[in-house]
């Protein structure tokens, strides 16, 4: 697992003279879901907003939040790439016993599921997911690993507890179209148009996958930018938006973005159950048109 956002990584770690905005709060607020194509009665059950920092290298996060639909705003305050990876420890498992089963090469361990959480972003931007929590224990973290140990060994994990709500969970998000990820590739269930949209992530293939969303700069292919990602020699010819990070199968999860016209890059990074080889060695990437 931590090696899977390196070559992203260091796509953004070249990027990173980007001024970040200071002085950034981190709390629980509730916010109505609105969606680009979709109204909501004042009446309407609200979701949850959690707002979360990652720097080097720490998580600035609530300890303790209500279980329900939530959506993370993730707000990577660099200077080096963060993520906000999710996961949800079971069978009585902490912080300290993930960190310790980390140390060891090899898979994540069975009592710590993939929850999602926001993908990469450049520095000084933010990225969201939203997903429906249940009550337990959780950890933040960052797996990324840029030219040494991944960000968790050096503090970058931070425990989460999800307590019973007390009132109604707000409605699903109204997704603008389906990705759906398998073995090895993506399909979406139609073409993503120009402005703010929220993207339903599903994963249908027998193992974890995520999305990567890169906005490829002008004249710049997917071909190209898989290429460049060899040598890394120049300047990235993409910018990291976000997406959702790993999910396990059958998992669904929302994000939204901004998209202006041209084109993009989805890329799986995640390691394969089999050869733990990256999935975007298997083919699972695609480059989509932007209109």
């Amino acid at each position: 697992m931590a090696s899977t956002t390196t070559v992203i990584g260091l796509i953004v770690g070249s990027m990173a003279a980007v001024a970040v905005a200071a002085g950034s709060s981190n709390h629980v607020t509730d916010s109505l879901n609105k969606p680009s194509n979709a109204t909501t009665s004042a009446s309407a059950p609200k979701a949850r907003v959690v707002q979360v920092t990652g720097e080097d290298f720490k998580f600035e996060a609530p300890d303790s939040i209500p279980a329900g639909l939530t959506e993370f705003r993730f707000l990577n305050k660099g200077p080096a790439l963060h993520h906000m990876a999710l996961l949800k420890l079971t069978s009585g498992k902490t912080v300290d016993d993930l960190v310790s089963a980390l140390a060891k090469p090899g898979h994540l361990p069975s009592w710590a599921r993939e929850l999602g959480g926001p993908n990469a972003s450049a520095p000084g931007e933010e990225a969201n997911a939203t997903l429906t929590l249940e009550p337990g224990n959780y950890a933040f973290i960052c797996f990324v690993d840029i030219g040494g140990p991944p960000h968790f060994t050096k503090g970058m994990v931070k425990p989460l507890r999800v307590v019973p709500a007390t009132g109604p969970s707000g409605p699903k998000p109204r997704a603008d179209v389906t990705a759906t990820l398998f073995d090895y590739n993506f399909k979406f269930s139609a073409p993503v148009r120009a402005g703010k949209r929220t993207i339903r992530v599903h994963n249908t293939g027998p193992q974890h996958h995520e999305v990567q969303l890169v906005q490829l700069a002008p004249g710049v292919s997917l071909g190209d930018f898989m290429k460049w990602m060899e040598k890394m020699e120049g300047p990235p010819p993409g910018k990291p938006l976000g997406g959702i990070a790993g999910i396990e199968s059958g998992m669904s999860q929302y994000f939204t973005a901004d998209f202006v016209p041209g084109s993009y890059a989805l890329i799986c990074f995640l390691p394969d159950v089999k050869d733990g080889k990256p999935h975007f060695v298997h083919g699972m990437t695609q480059q989509i048109e932007v209109k």
